[in-house]
């Protein structure tokens, strides 16, 4: 474990080995990415290490972890290197009721759509902007289908650093939008999110630029572990039967697991909650293979983009924490997440974007199958805002025709409430 001079290792999760000290660039082990085969998740994940006893007896309290902003649990050396943008901290929402029905469970909606760039990515964007800050690295670039990459363009902004942002050209207009309003470098890549990730990466290689690309920075998970804290802190210790987690490449649903494993190894929590990952059963590439000897991949075809992925990059973490920890795996339709978008709007007044409507549809499911247990506490993660893919949101509404105004739009409206009634 990590000695009084480290605050943190790496460590390999296929080969439990180290590449090198906390003050280096690390993405993949050098021992086993090599082994890696084009169209496969890639080998040799990182996992980044606390000295977890020491923790335990400095930290007794989540209390006193807490007051320090989870720093001691953070691979930055301090919390003023972070962007100056409130990150974190959403809210939870507490329903006891579904469709017009008092319920036997509780289920809370997590809304990361309030984060600064609107969605759950500003939690590893933030903490990856800040150890490039330490380091003196620049510029950060990432691959995405278009929420990881208006997120390093604010925080960069933020923080004044250069961002290079790579989407495929199909990203929705919202994202491009935002990436290109925060000055970030935008090249959109003819092609699929796999083959912008391909290219950042030779562009990483050959450039030197520092690559915050989901998975293979371990510093997203970093970032996305926070979210487990808030919610200890948020049910004030109660416990968390599940959380349904909208996704693609599995590093939000392992960055989860990771937080609630760390509270389990300082002693706050005596049980990991269900991880449910929710996938679209056009883009499920990560769900299906759970269980596979060998890992296949097939097209993905989804409407929610950013759950899209042909090859799952944190798929042997995620993987590893399913199994490890007793979790699930669920597809569902494109038609459940356009209906489940729509309910979340009407009855919580939350807009949701489909990765994230995914993950209540998931929630509304496992609600008609009724495998939600009594007196459990539910938890669904809501990623992103409806405002980034408008497109999606105009496909399912219709809008009402132009009336005219004054007494002729009067007698309109009073034919119209009639017809209603």
């Amino acid at each position: 474990m990590a000695g009084k001079q480290e605050k943190f290792i790496y460590e390999c999760i296929q080969c439990g080995r180290s590449p090198g000290g906390r003050d280096k660039v690390h993405y993949l082990c050098p021992h086993c990415s090599p082994g890696s085969s084009p169209g496969l998740p890639p080998q040799g994940l990182l996992k980044v290490l606390y000295d977890y006893q020491g923790l335990r007896e400095k930290h007794p309290r989540f209390s006193s972890l807490k007051s320090q902003g989870f720093l001691d649990l953070l691979p930055i050396n301090s919390l003023s290197s972070l962007p100056p943008l409130r990150t974190g901290h959403t809210p939870l929402i507490a329903h006891d009721r579904l469709r017009g029905k008092k319920l036997h469970y509780t289920y809370y909606l997590k809304d990361d759509s309030q984060n600064p760039t609107f969605s759950f990515k500003d939690r590893a964007s933030a903490l990856v902007s800040a150890f490039a800050y330490e380091q003196g690295l620049e510029p950060l670039v990432v691959a995405s289908t278009g929420n990881a990459g208006s997120s390093l363009a604010g925080m960069c902004a933020a923080r004044g650093q250069r961002a290079v942002i790579m989407v495929p050209e199909t990203a929705p207009p919202a994202k491009i939008s935002q990436v290109l309003m925060y000055g970030a470098r935008l090249f959109p890549v003819r092609g699929n999110y796999d083959q912008a990730f391909e290219l950042s990466l030779m562009a990483t290689e050959s450039f030197g630029w520092y690559n915050r690309n989901t998975a293979y920075n371990p510093l997203t998970f970093e970032g996305k572990k926070t979210a487990a804290y808030e919610l200890f802190d948020q049910l004030k210790g109660q416990t968390i039967h599940r959380v349904f987690v909208p996704t693609g490449d599995g590093v939000i649903l392992s960055g989860i697991c990771k937080g609630f494993e760390e509270l389990l190894k300082l002693g706050y929590i005596d049980q990991m909650p269900c991880m449910v990952a929710i996938q679209s059963g056009q883009s499920d590439n990560l769900v299906r293979n759970l269980d596979r000897a060998a890992f296949a991949s097939k097209p993905s075809t989804t409407l929610a983009d950013s759950i899209s992925v042909d090859v799952p990059r944190g798929f042997y973490m995620a993987r590893d924490f399913l199994h490890r920890y007793e979790g699930e795996g669920m597809t569902i339709s494109d038609d459940d997440i356009r209906n489940g978008a729509a309910e979340l709007a009407r009855t919580t007044g939350l807009f949701a974007e489909p990765a994230a409507a995914a993950a209540y549809a998931g929630l509304l499911k496992y609600h008609e199958m009724g495998k939600l247990e009594a007196g459990s506490n539910n938890i669904v993660l809501l990623t992103g805002s409806g405002l980034k893919d408008l497109a999606f949101a105009g496909k399912t509404l219709t809008v009402p025709p132009a009336i005219e105004p004054g007494s002729n739009g009067l007698k309109a409206l009073e034919a119209i409430m009639a017809n209603n009634t």
